[in-house]
């Protein structure tokens, strides 16, 4: 398995793009889907109603190269948007995780979220997710939730706990820590691995992840049922905050490229 996370803090982004970056040269020259909106600037992102894309490259100092991302379309609260990369480096690093978000990313960005909940309301999330994949190398698609103690967290609130779900994984990619269990939820099989994310200076939160046992690039679940399966054995407590929900990629290394057919989640 290939260890998905480095030391240091991850993901946090501070600043705002909101105009067209192309400053990379090879980057220009990538064909995208017909677009509104895109960036190739780290940290640069595109508002999309309720939610945002974000180029997020958090770890890309283990290794050299690129990630653009774009808005495709937008209906209400269904959205279509892509993403495409080409990184070299230490392959069991990864260099990116860019997404679309709802809520809290080390801060807010976008009003209207339906977040945070406790996790104690039960509250249901439907999500729906068609994409598309190619390329090659080691990565993953995935959705990242964050979970706070407190039930409003600012931009320098650490989370206390993660659960990622893998619904697609190439090339070896493999989550932090080790294999509890194997459940099924949502109509699929999933592998349920636990860890912990150091942060540094003693800092540092839980990470569960569900990698699905077979590849599908269709999704249609509720998000309530994974936080309750953790909820049930004990591991994360009810009183919990959900403060975010992200789904996008994370890319160890290869090019490729994330067409998202259709995106949607709702907080209900």
């Amino acid at each position: 398995m290939r260890q998905r996370r480095t030391a240091s803090i991850k993901r946090r982004i501070t600043g705002t793009v909101a105009a067209l970056c192309l400053a990379a040269a090879p980057v220009v020259a990538v064909a995208a889907p017909a677009q509104a909106a895109s960036t190739c600037a780290s940290g640069g992102n595109i508002a999309m109603g309720k939610y945002y894309v974000v180029n997020n490259l958090w770890g890309n100092g283990s290794g050299t190269g690129w990630q653009c991302v774009w808005d495709n379309w937008q209906s209400g609260d269904t959205v279509g948007w892509g993403t495409n990369w080409q990184w070299s480096g230490q392959s069991n690093s990864v260099k990116s995780y860019s997404s679309i978000i709802l809520g809290w990313h080390w801060g807010w960005q976008r009003p209207n979220t339906e977040l945070p909940v406790q996790l104690s309301a039960n509250r249901s999330i439907p999500t729906t997710w068609s994409y598309e994949v190619t390329g090659s190398g080691t990565m993953n698609v995935a959705y990242d939730l964050w979970l706070h103690n407190e039930s409003n967290p600012g931009a320098s609130s650490g989370p206390s706990d993660e659960i990622m779900i893998w619904p697609y994984k190439s090339g070896g990619a493999g989550p932090a820590g080790t294999l509890q269990a194997t459940v099924n939820i949502g109509g699929g099989t999933w592998d349920l691995y636990r860890g912990w994310i150091d942060a540094g200076n003693g800092t540092g939160w839980n990470v569960f992840s569900f990698v699905r046992t077979s590849n599908t690039t269709s999704v249609n679940f509720n998000l309530r049922d994974f936080a309750n399966n953790l909820v049930n054995r004990g591991w994360i407590s009810n009183n919990k905050y959900l403060t975010s929900v992200q789904a996008g990629t994370e890319v160890f290394t290869g090019n490729g490229q994330l067409n998202t057919h259709s995106y949607w989640v709702d907080v209900q």
